[in-house]
């Protein structure tokens, strides 16, 4: 009987050392690929990302062309009621500045600026305070504004609108 107890240890052992061999091996082999995915990725962002090539900004380059710096043109400023349900009048008064790409597309502006300014007015006369809370709101504002302007003047193109002074009373 005490040799039996022996025999079945000995057959357990040999099979939990095969076992935790093979999940030693298994293991070993998920590490040595992780780190092999892991240089092979590090290794292609580094080579074929583009990351390691300097980039010049156009204001900075010396051998950039003057006239692609930005031009800004400034609109009058706009005072409008905003569109409230309380009989207190609410008012927004704006400054805006145009960036554009040259002073020649300023100048070629210059005649649609009353379709221009009117498409302001209609937009910003029916905003409420709400619609201008937080910075969601100013960003939703200058895209909706950018887009009215972009849209009245459609051949030449405005790059962004700069607010100057916003003012809500």
């Amino acid at each position: 009987m005490a040799d039996e107890v022996e025999t079945d240890q000995e057959e357990g052992s040999e099979t939990g050392g095969r076992f935790g061999g093979k999940m030693k091996l298994i293991l070993i082999a998920v590490v040595v690929l992780l780190v092999l995915l892991g240089g092979g990725g590090v290794a292609y962002y580094f080579l074929f990302s583009g990351a390691s090539e300097d980039v010049i900004e156009p204001e900075n380059d010396p051998n950039a062309d003057p006239a692609s710096k930005a031009y800004f043109y400034d609109l009058p400023e706009m005072t409008v009621n905003l569109n409230s349900k309380n009989r207190r009048a609410q008012y927004l008064r704006i400054k805006v500045s145009l960036e554009m790409v040259s002073h020649e597309q300023a100048q070629k502006i210059e005649p649609f600026m009353p379709r221009v300014l009117d498409a302001f007015q209609v937009y910003l006369r029916e905003l409420r305070t709400a619609d201008l809370e937080g910075s969601a709101g100013l960003f939703r504002l200058k895209r909706e504004l950018l887009k009215r302007i972009n849209d009245s003047i459609y051949p030449v193109k405005v790059n962004d609108i700069l607010f100057r002074e916003i003012l809500i009373q």
